[in-house]
């Protein structure tokens, strides 16, 4: 331990620690922009500073660590007048026209320089010309960079390295490695660099402007699917507690928007393991000619990953699709036939907390359903929040709305699948009926529950041993993969999802700065499932009713034609 003093205030704090938690400790604030915990501590924006006695210069607190007798002033004049001109600086190169920024309202720069009482920029504006596309599901604007690097510290820790910071003294800024573009890049559209940007500069593409035309097109039957995990966030944004936030009430929201219908992709997500967890059977089946170990293939920011960075194991992915796009397929076809109406006519909207799904849907082969798009938009959870402002719709006020029929239903398998081992836990759930033609306890596989990276764990079912895996983060994926091809690890079955956390986590859900919000999303999935009467995708009814009505039994042809697809039949830029 060592003695120091911040503020007047005698600490005795632990050998190593920084300035800048030691001085929490003690209930100081000491303001930030850079810095991320666990993730950035470059002390790039100078924001940070503080006076210690004996040293000419102002230190970085973030990146300092105490010294046994410091002195410390986190707010004296000098340390004022520095961070002053340092956040200016920083603005003078900043599109600053709040009004129009996605951020505004929930920018860690505009809260410090009001914080900091900025009310003018004393030096000349050299903001930077925008080059990127807006296109593409993941947008940057360059004049909103604030250099902090935090999105190429992100995108190392998801093994993506597409950021990096390019050119050097005045010229340094953050670009594209090997001066690529998005397009071109081996970006996984995870959206974590977007979550981990403290302003605007980067976004995913807005498609409210779609959404609100077909709303407005009479010949439109406008339908919207809502993710699992989007029940546990979009609440955030209107100061909701889960328990108000209810995917109920959200469809009331979107009704009053005038969607026709509003579903649940927990249907999906029950359908999914129906088709995955027979697939899993199947290749466990006939191991000598199968591709095991077979990974999970809902999360298309994975998919992206795995096709670009080890393509070798694109035919270990499942061949089903994801909920989303199953939900697609199955709403073009068996609820069109339901409706009586030419599926051209239904214009699908997918509630996601992803980008990665922006592409999915857009995928040319993704339209088995009736050869127009099985998806036409996907919005994240952040754009369905902002449709709801914009329509002037107070969630608070607002009644709940059961979620229309029969693709309104699923189990609390389903909703699971938003949390990372939650697709694993749901199909071992089903896979043990499947074998032995009886219900498990529904939380007899719960070991791969929990945020840890890399998760192992064996079960046994009717004397069958079962060597499963669950990851989440590109970053930990990439570990796996790397000690799967040298033979230092042997699974059967594997779930990846590309966001830490899985979904809750998702690059698409509203920003927190500074806090990683999927350890506190999760828990409500869990509390969710656990007083749901239905838990096991194969006793939902209207799953049981779409392979009676429909698509005959799990792997039929109909089914391989509708919810499952060929991931060749499309490519990753440097694939």
């Amino acid at each position: 331990m060592v003695n120091i003093t911040i503020d007047g205030k005698n600490l005795s704090v632990a050998e190593g620690v920084t300035i800048l938690d030691a001085a929490k400790s003690a209930g100081i604030n000491i303001p930030t922009l850079c810095y991320y915990k666990g993730l950035n501590d470059v002390g790039a924006c100078r924001v940070c500073v503080v006076e210690v006695e004996g040293l000419q210069k102002l230190p970085a607190a973030c990146n300092t660590p105490v010294a046994e007798g410091m002195v410390i002033h986190t707010n004296s004049k000098k340390v004022r007048d520095a961070r002053r001109v340092n956040v200016q600086l920083i603005l003078s190169e900043h599109d600053c026209r709040c009004p129009n920024c996605i951020r505004s309202g929930n920018c860690s720069l505009q809260t410090l320089a009001r914080d900091l009482n900025i009310i003018d920029i004393p030096y000349s504006r050299t903001v930077p010309e925008n080059k990127f596309s807006r296109t593409f599901p993941l947008v940057r604007t360059d004049s909103k960079c604030i250099k902090c690097m935090r999105c190429i510290q992100m995108c190392e820790k998801q093994a993506c390295n597409i950021w990096d910071l390019i050119n050097t003294g005045k010229r340094a800024t953050v670009g594209l490695r090997a001066d690529y573009t998005l397009e071109e890049a081996d970006c996984a559209l995870c959206g974590q660099c977007i979550t981990h940007c403290p302003v605007g500069a980067l976004t995913e593409r807005d498609d409210t402007s779609k959404v609100i035309d077909a709303l407005n097109d009479p010949e439109k039957i406008v339908v919207a699917q809502i993710a699992p995990s989007i029940r546990a966030a979009w609440g955030e944004e209107f100061g909701l507690t889960p328990d108000k936030a209810t995917v109920e009430r959200l469809a009331s929201a979107l009704k009053i928007m005038g969607f026709d219908y509003v579903f649940d992709t927990n249907f999906t997500a029950d359908l999914t393991i129906m088709e995955e967890g027979s697939e899993f059977l199947g290749r466990l089946t006939n191991k000598e000619t199968s591709k095991l170990p077979l990974f999970t293939s809902c999360c298309p920011g994975w998919v992206r990953f795995v096709k670009s960075h080890y393509p070798e194991y694109v035919d270990n992915l499942s061949t089903a699709k994801s909920p989303q796009q199953m939900f697609g397929a199955v709403v073009k076809s068996y609820y069109a036939e339901i409706l009586k109406v030419d599926p051209k006519n239904i214009f699908c909207v997918s509630i996601m907390p992803c980008l990665a799904k922006k592409h999915e849907c857009a995928i040319p082969a993704m339209n088995d359903a009736c050869g127009y798009p099985d998806v036409d938009v996907v919005l994240t959870t952040r754009e369905v929040d902002r449709l709801i402002r914009s329509e002037y719709i107070d969630p608070r006020s607002i009644e709940d709305t059961g979620l229309d029929m029969p693709l309104g239903v699923g189990s609390g398998a389903g909703n699971i699948f938003g949390a990372t081992g939650g697709v694993m836990e749901a199909a071992l759930r089903t896979a043990y009926n499947l074998v032995t033609g009886s219900n498990p306890d529904p939380d007899a596989f719960r070991d791969v529950r929990g945020q840890d990276g890399w998760k192992e764990a064996t079960f046994e079912i009717n004397g069958i041993t079962l060597n499963v895996a669950v990851v989440n983060g590109l970053g930990n994926a990439d570990k796996l993969l790397k000690a799967l091809k040298s033979g230092k690890v042997s699974y059967d079955f594997i779930e990846v999802m590309a966001c830490p956390g899985g979904c809750v986590g998702g690059g698409g859900q509203p920003i927190h700065d500074n806090c990683e919000m999927a350890p506190k999303r999760a828990p409500v999935l869990y509390e969710q499932d656990a007083n749901m009467t239905l838990r096991f995708s194969h006793e939902n009814p209207s799953i049981v009713a779409i392979y009676k009505d429909y698509l005959e039994k799990p792997l039929s042809e109909k089914s391989h034609h509708l919810l499952h697809t060929d991931h060749h039949a499309w490519k990753m830029p440097n694939e």
